[in-house]
């Protein structure tokens, strides 16, 4: 009997023949992947709790400008603070009934210590330090069933703009649950994993991103963001991928 390895098609129906992906499937996050890569005009659709959500046509106002300004936010952050990484709506391999696509990430390299990796086929495994979700409300399944998914994986922060109440939540992962991080007396909401990750909350409510920008300067400014980085270059050298 032959030793080779049997082709794909003979493994995995072909492309044609799986059926495409309908909001309220309940799947596996392998079958999932499967109908979502036989669909390259599907820009964007998740697996949570083994059900299928699919988004809507996504309008200027009110989530791709408010989008903008988060991912801006933590563009800067990510340029100032080597071995951190940044990603725009990545789909996330988080178990098995969980592959949600986050509007945005901020992680830590796993050499300097992040949680999660890299695959060979390039999707993000594992739980990255930070994710951003923009909900249209607290209804929204961001604070359902996606945050208890984040939680159970231990997603370390998770913030969540809701659009209609205008209010921005920033979760953080305490003893096995997630609390609420407060803002300081000027609005100020800091970062528990990220030292100098800055949000001034009522700026980015305002739309004054000159103001949010300013207020992450600060805490890029700060001594615990300056320690942070030379914790980051200290772990990568400690896994040998620095001199």
């Amino acid at each position: 009997m032959s030793s080779q390895p049997l082709p794909l098609t003979s493994v995995f129906a072909p492309a044609q023949h799986l059926p495409p992906l309908e909001n309220g499937d309940r799947l596996t996050s392998r079958e999932f992947e499967r109908r979502y890569n036989a669909m390259p005009e599907l820009k964007k659709a998740e697996l949570i709790e083994g059900i299928v959500y699919m988004a809507s046509p996504l309008r200027f106002q009110p989530h791709a400008q408010l989008h903008g300004r988060l991912i801006t936010w933590l563009g800067v952050y990510q340029a100032a603070t080597p071995q951190v990484q940044m990603g725009i709506e990545p789909t996330l391999r988080l178990d098995r009934d969980n592959q949600p696509q986050p509007d945005g990430v901020l992680l830590i390299n796993p050499e300097s210590g992040g949680n999660s990796t890299l695959s060979e086929d390039g999707y993000l495994a594992g739980a990255p330090e930070l994710l951003v979700e923009i909900a249209a409300s607290s209804a929204a399944i961001d604070l359902g069933d996606k945050k208890r998914a984040y939680r159970r994986n231990s997603v370390q922060e998770y913030i969540v703009w809701q659009v209609f109440e205008q209010k921005i939540d920033w979760f953080s992962f305490n003893d096995g649950d997630y609390i609420s991080l407060l803002p300081d007396p000027e609005g100020l909401i800091c970062s528990q994993v990220f030292p100098g990750l800055w949000l001034d909350a009522p700026g980015m409510l305002q739309g004054d991103l000159q103001r949010v920008l300013l207020s992450l300067q600060s805490g890029i400014n700060s001594p615990e963001h300056q320690a942070f980085v030379q914790q980051l270059i200290a772990r990568q050298r400690q896994h040998g991928n620095v001199p």
